[in-house]
């Protein structure tokens, strides 16, 4: 199968394995006391698997006597993970707790009775020091389905000083364009060095990619018309984001398509290529490799996307037949915790999302990101499956899909053209 069209495939695999039961089943008992918690999600790159490791410690501290079991599924972004999960779903053997994302991916579940109520876990301190944005995005019906682990900056870009030098070009600071990065690029490749890294074995770095020249094309405003089906995907604005994003592709590491997310981002901090466009996971990836902040590496907003935070915001659900419910809700009420939420965004490169975490032992970078959540606009991402529907996800990885192939606008525009029309689909 095509790379960039596995994760669409997995999303489709879920929508047909948990729509069938949709709101049948009654939540297990959350009184019954076990020794057992099973946990599944897809973090096991070094930083992942560090940060996972944080919750994990702070759930036996609480807990003792319960031993969690990491069911970490490998897999960028949760393409091999979504695709077990709907297995076991649809077999009526859930884990207890899994990862998701906020938005439509928690709100889905919720939607087809999957994941229970959590409000039991959301005391007033946690509803109040939570960003509004993220905290609605957790909601359906007015109740919280889901606890965030953090926020992701997703419109990141991240570059090598030792090769920007070496190419003659000064690194991007504010108000930086997409026509200066592409000159840019354009200085690495004539000094011999691979300019763009890209870990195109994850379809979702292709997809990112794309999802940040949009935004530095639309904007926030034009943001808001996609989420609420008025962005015209023939327009002036999202042709002049394709033609940005198909000459940023051939500036790609020819390496790319072996390449997963995490390989890529090493090889940033190892000197092999100049740039990347990432959310900020590449920060915990890059530390991970023993890269320094400031003097091996840099960053910058996304050309052209200073004023928002794109924001991937990792989330937790419990199974509404969770076999562990008591320990399902304590995994959860541990999260939101100060300095759980520190000490996890250390490790993953994301920053917390209450407002109550002390972040001032936060490297530079991190705490320039938290001051961005709380400062701008938040935007959900459609790459993530936050801002549009499992349906729309899966025509928007069709569509970047199609013009990494094709170069065709036209083709673009009727994926999205489809995707838009599946969407307005109720399942059945």
């Amino acid at each position: 199968m095509n790379p960039r069209r596995a994760l669409a495939a997995a999303l489709t695999v879920l929508l047909a394995a948990t729509v069938t039961g949709c709101g049948a089943d009654k939540p297990t008992s959350a009184t019954k006391d076990t020794k057992q918690l099973e946990i599944v999600s897809w973090w096991t790159s070094g930083s992942e698997a560090a940060a996972l490791t944080t919750l994990l410690d702070a759930f036996r501290q609480a807990n003792p006597g319960v031993e969690p079991v990491n069911g970490a599924i490998a897999g960028g972004a949760g393409s091999e993970a979504i695709v077990e999960l709907a297995k076991r779903l649809r077999a009526g053997d859930p884990p207890d707790v899994w990862q998701t994302f906020a938005g439509k991916s928690v709100q889905g579940y919720a939607d087809r009775g999957s994941v229970r109520d959590v409000s039991s876990v959301f005391d007033d301190r946690l509803r109040s020091a939570l960003h509004p944005v993220i905290l609605r995005s957790l909601q359906r019906s007015g109740k919280p389905y889901g606890v965030p682990t953090g926020a992701h900056r997703s419109n990141v870009l991240w570059f090598n000083l030792a090769l920007l030098n070496r190419a003659g070009v000064t690194p991007p600071a504010g108000g930086y364009t997409l026509p200066a990065f592409l000159e840019d690029l354009k200085k690495v490749k004539a000094a011999g060095v691979a300019p763009l890294c890209l870990g195109g074995k994850d379809p979702f770095t292709t997809v990112e990619l794309f999802e940040n020249v949009l935004l530095s094309s639309i904007g926030a405003d034009g943001w808001a018309d996609m989420t609420a089906d008025r962005l015209d995907w023939r327009g002036t604005a999202v042709r002049s984001a394709l033609r940005s994003f198909g000459e940023l592709l051939t500036y790609a590491d020819p390496q790319a398509s072996g390449l997963t997310w995490d390989a890529a981002t090493k090889k940033l901090a190892a000197g092999e290529c100049a740039y990347e466009s990432m959310n900020d996971s590449s920060y915990g990836e890059l530390v991970a490799a023993g890269a320094q902040e400031g003097k091996d590496f840099g960053t910058a907003a996304f050309p052209g996307t200073g004023g928002s935070f794109l924001a991937v915001v990792d989330v937790f659900v419990a199974a509404t037949r969770a076999k562990n419910a008591k320990n399902a809700l304590a995994f959860l009420a541990g999260i939101d915790q100060p300095a759980t939420q520190v000490a996890f965004s250390k490790a993953k490169g994301s920053v917390p999302v209450v407002r109550d975490a002390d972040v001032s032992s936060l490297p530079p970078y991190q705490r320039e990101a938290s001051r961005s959540l709380w400062a701008s606009p938040v935007l959900l991402s459609v790459a993530h499956g936050e801002a549009m529907s499992p349906a729309f996800q899966e025509g928007f990885y069709d569509a970047v899909s199609t013009y990494v192939r094709t170069r065709d606008p036209k083709a673009f525009a009727d994926d999205l053209r489809d995707a838009v029309a599946n969407d307005r689909i109720p399942p059945r």
